[in-house]
C-alpha cells in the first residue's frame, strides 16, 4: 500500500477548556485538490467533533488516540487541553513532536503557567505560537525555544537600561552635548 506523502500533516489545532468549550480552533486542508471531509469547512461538524473528542479524551491520562478515522495527539493541563489532529495515515510520532514543541513554547511564553486564564490573557502570543508551529497544516518548527523566540523577542539589556531624561534640564544637557560635539568636529575638519 503506497503512502500518500504530503507536507500537509496537521488537519487541526484545537484548544478546549475543562468543560469542553473552544478556546481556539484552527482547521486546515490542502489548498489543492478536494478536501477529504467537511470538517475543515463545516462549523457545525467542527463543534460536534470537538464535543465528542472532549468526551472521549477528558481525564483519560493518554496522549495519542484514534478518533473518527483521525490520529489525535493531545496534552491535558489543569483546565486546558491542547489537541493536534491529523489524517489516519499520519505519523503520530511527528504529530507528538509538534505538540511537544508547541507546549514547550507556550510554557516559555506563559512562564510555565499553561492554563485557561494565562492563555486568554496572552491570546495573541498563544495564536502566534500556534502559527509559528503549524501553517496551513504544514509543520514549520518543533523546537520550543525557536518558536518562543519568534513570538516574543525580549529587548536586549543595553536597550532596556537606557534612561532618557526628558525634563528641561535633560534636554538642555543633550543640546549642549550636541553643540560641543558639532563644534569640535567642525574645528577638526578645518
Amino acid at each position: 500500500m503506497p503512502f500518500d506523502v504530503s507536507l500537509y500533516s496537521i488537519q487541526a489545532v484545537i484548544l478546549l477548556d475543562n468543560t469542553g468549550k473552544r478556546l481556539f480552533a484552527k482547521y486546515y486542508h490542502p489548498p489543492h485538490g478536494q478536501a477529504t471531509d467537511e470538517l475543515a469547512t463545516n462549523e457545525k461538524k467542527q463543534f460536534s467533533f470537538e464535543s465528542n473528542l472532549f468526551g472521549k479524551t477528558y481525564k483519560q491520562n493518554s496522549d495519542i488516540i484514534l478518533f473518527e478515522n483521525k490520529v489525535v495527539v493531545y496534552r491535558e493541563f489543569a483546565d486546558v487541553i491542547i489537541y493536534m489532529v491529523g489524517d489516519l495515515n499520519q505519523n503520530e510520532t511527528l504529530m507528538y513532536n509538534v505538540l511537544q514543541g508547541l507546549v514547550g513554547a507556550l510554557e516559555i511564553i506563559l512562564r510555565n503557567q499553561v492554563d485557561k486564564k494565562s492563555i486568554q490573557e496572552n491570546y495573541d502570543m498563544t495564536i502566534l505560537a500556534i502559527d509559528e508551529t503549524v501553517d496551513d497544516g504544514i509543520v514549520l518548527e518543533t523546537d520550543p525555544s525557536v518558536i518562543a523566540s519568534r513570538v516574543s523577542k525580549p529587548p536586549t539589556e543595553d536597550v532596556a537600561n537606557i534612561k532618557i531624561d526628558l525634563s528641561e534640564k535633560g534636554l538642555l544637557n543633550a543640546f549642549n552635548f550636541a553643540r560641543k560635539n558639532i563644534s569640535d568636529r567642525l574645528q577638526q575638519g578645518f
